[in-house]
């Protein structure tokens, strides 16, 4: 039984900056990142991949917009639109990974799996949305949304005007069928699931599962997958090659090894900026304590290239580069 890796591909591996989102751009940038991960299936690993969705299920909620304003077409809420993304974006790595598996002669089944993951109702959350989502809007469109939807919205920090809607981003309890996902990625098939971090859902009084309007941390969910699977690696694929402190400043160091102790007092200290790199290495940071062996963060082209990347493990001996590259 080969050793079980969980790859999470950030946004920049299906969308690139500079891009405007057709299909031809993120059909070649997952092509281009999928190359990369070839090595970890001739090496014999079993592979889960999740994917983020910002842009596109931004989209998705624009288009909701258009539709309800031009044709009276009633909107979606958010867990069909994460759901929506989920089929699109996970219908095209699909096919994209067994092109590429194709032309390096890998023979494996790929399945993509519509995946709910549960949070609590509960939580802090809850009463402190954060996470913004849709279009920018102005201020009298967003006070009649507001009474009309019941939607919250906060000021748009990098226009000089507007605001968008902002919902919860809770914390992620447990991966829906997490054993069908393993036991199939156990047997060989490369499952890709928990994307734009899972279709939020709870389970009310009743017993029955119902939706919530809120999205969950992609990275946080992925790291729960990993662990509930009992993977070996979880990589987390960004837009950098390393973690750095001071990053962006002329006195930018790598880390390129991490044990726990040193990373929670990198994170203690706010070293790592809370909207991109500070969450990310949180997740590796649970996957390593739950008992995975590795975690490393990396940018997509750069995975195969060991050289590269932040591994954090449990003790400093157990992040030796010869272990690495075994």
């Amino acid at each position: 039984m080969g050793k079980l890796a969980v790859i999470a591909l950030g946004g920049n591996a299906l969308l690139r900056d500079n891009q405007i989102g057709t299909i031809e751009e993120q059909e070649q940038n997952t092509t281009d990142t999928l190359e990369n991960i070839v090595f970890l299936l001739k090496e014999g690993y079993n592979i889960v991949i999740s994917h983020g969705n910002g842009p596109q299920v931004g989209n998705i909620v624009m288009r909701n917009d258009a539709g309800e304003q031009m044709y009276n077409i009633p909107q979606m809420p958010l867990d069909v639109c994460v759901a929506d993304s989920q089929g699109g974006i996970g219908y095209m790595i699909e096919r994209s990974l067994k092109n590429v598996m194709r032309k390096h002669g890998i023979d494996r089944n790929v399945l993509t799996l519509m995946t709910t993951v549960e949070v609590d109702p509960e939580d802090e959350a809850f009463k402190n949305p954060t996470k913004r989502i849709g279009k920018i809007v102005s201020k009298e469109e967003a006070d009649k949304l507001s009474t009309e939807k019941g939607w919250t919205f906060k000021e748009e920090k990098k226009t000089t005007s507007g605001y968008r809607r902002v919902v919860p981003s809770p914390q992620p309890k447990t991966v829906g069928n997490w054993e069908v996902i393993e036991k199939n990625a156990r047997q060989g098939t490369i499952i890709i699931a928990v994307g734009g971090g899972g279709v939020p859902v709870y389970t009310d009084e009743k017993g029955d599962i119902r939706p919530i309007e809120a999205v969950i941390d992609k990275d946080l969910a992925n790291s729960l997958l990993a662990r509930q699977i009992n993977a070996d690696r979880f990589y987390i694929l960004t837009d950098v090659p390393f973690v750095y402190t001071n990053f962006g400043e002329p006195d930018q160091k790598v880390l390129e090894f991490l044990n726990v102790e040193d990373t929670k007092k990198y994170m203690e200290a706010g070293t790592f900026g809370e909207g991109s790199m500070a969450p990310k290495i949180n997740a590796a940071l649970q996957f390593v304590e739950g008992g995975g062996d590795m975690s490393v963060i990396t940018e997509a082209t750069k995975l195969e290239d060991k050289a590269y990347g932040t591994k954090i493990t449990a003790e400093y001996e157990e992040a030796d580069l010869k272990k690495y590259n075994k």
